[in-house]
């Protein structure tokens, strides 16, 4: 469960990158969080993982909030950055094994989980090869595999599906439908509003730092026209704020 209660970050002094936002985002359920560039999207993504400071506000995740008990917070989700190009110097392997010793993760339990995730995400012929020579896709799995390997209860993605093959792709949806199927939390940024209307429980639409529409699918199509695609709905209600 994530919580974001009254947060507002400002750059300069002066323009509200998010302003008093209020989401709460339960167990299990896939919630998809959308916005046109610049909306606040990633501001508010790195204070909910702990990147970015709050101006006001608290943000809880499973009840730890991650400003004063960061550490718990930050034990509880694993988080999916929207550029892979980290780490580079290091083989795929060394990076897994390295989460896994941040997170604590048993070696007998990290090499099950690893070789699962690889064999998903078609990576275990590349876990010796360094992530330099990865491709973009490439570099997002084994990014996706270092931030689940400890099998949190929350799960951040921040366009995880970017530069994934079509393979990749629908497992990591099936994981995500699958991870909020047994009760746990899936918060995910993206730009494909086809795979949001397929795959989210509900969505939240950010622009110009506040959240101006949230709610199912079927909620939120009740305030428009029944037949109306997510897509031009989101046009829609952008281009009005």
């Amino acid at each position: 469960m994530i919580t974001f209660s009254h947060v507002t970050k400002s750059y300069n002094g002066k323009r509200k990158a998010v302003d008093d936002l209020h989401l709460t985002v339960n167990g299990g359920e896939v919630f998809g969080f959308l916005g046109p560039n610049g909306a606040g999207k990633t501001t508010t993504i790195k204070m909910l993982t702990g990147i970015t400071d709050i101006d006001e506000g608290s943000i809880e995740i499973n009840g730890y909030n991650i400003t004063s008990d960061s550490m718990k917070a930050k034990r509880s989700f694993g988080y999916v950055p929207d550029s892979p190009d980290m780490f580079l110097r290091l083989k795929g392997l060394e990076y897994l094994n390295f989460m896994g010793d941040i997170y604590k993760v048993p070696k007998s339990l990290r090499q099950e989980r690893i070789s699962s995730l690889a064999s998903a995400f078609d990576l275990e012929s590349a876990l010796g090869d360094h992530i330099q020579s990865y491709s973009h896709g490439m570099r997002q799995k084994v990014m996706v595999m270092g931030a689940l390997l400890h099998d949190p209860d929350v799960w951040i993605l921040d366009e995880p599906l970017t530069g994934l093959d079509p393979k990749a792709a629908f497992e990591l949806k099936k994981m995500m439908r699958d991870h909020a199927n047994k009760g746990k939390t899936v918060f995910f940024s993206t730009h494909g509003l086809d795979v949001v209307e397929k795959l989210c429980d509900r969505v939240a639409i950010i622009n110009k730092g506040q959240i101006v529409l949230t709610g199912t699918m079927d909620e939120i199509k009740g305030n428009f026209h029944q037949d109306d695609s997510l897509e031009k709905l989101f046009l829609e209600i952008t281009k009005n704020e």
